[in-house]
């Protein structure tokens, strides 16, 4: 009697990069700072998005020697101070207007359900 073995093949999992942000940290940004984390190391096609509010801003931001740019809601001393505070002294390199063009109360909305009429 033969038996075939198969050998499963594992694809390699790539490992997740390093996040800047604690899960602790992005609850905390809203109640600390009153700014909102909407994307964290961004794409460019995150960055160019129009489907994100318009009072959105793209702030670039050096973390260990590397520039990145997240995309986060509130107004600018805030995010400012947000960023300095995390990241120090120089690390704020440019806070610029994003690109989106959602009402920012409309962001996130979702309608209700329309219930169904009952026929009698």
């Amino acid at each position: 009697m033969t038996e075939e073995v198969k050998t499963e093949t594992k694809l390699e999992e790539k490992p997740k990069p390093k996040s800047a942000w604690s899960s602790d940290e992005k609850k905390l940004i809203g109640t600390n700072y009153g700014c909102q984390l909407i994307a964290e190391d961004a794409s460019a096609d995150q960055i160019q998005d129009k489907k994100v509010p318009t009072d959105t801003m793209i702030v670039s931001y050096q973390n260990e020697g590397k520039v990145l740019k997240d995309l986060c809601r509130g107004s600018q001393v805030k995010i400012f101070d947000l960023y300095f505070d995390k990241f120090g002294k120089d690390s704020v390199k440019a806070i610029d207007f994003g690109n989106g063009t959602l009402k920012p109360s409309q962001w996130g909305y979702k309608p209700p359900e329309k219930k169904r009429k009952r026929k009698s």
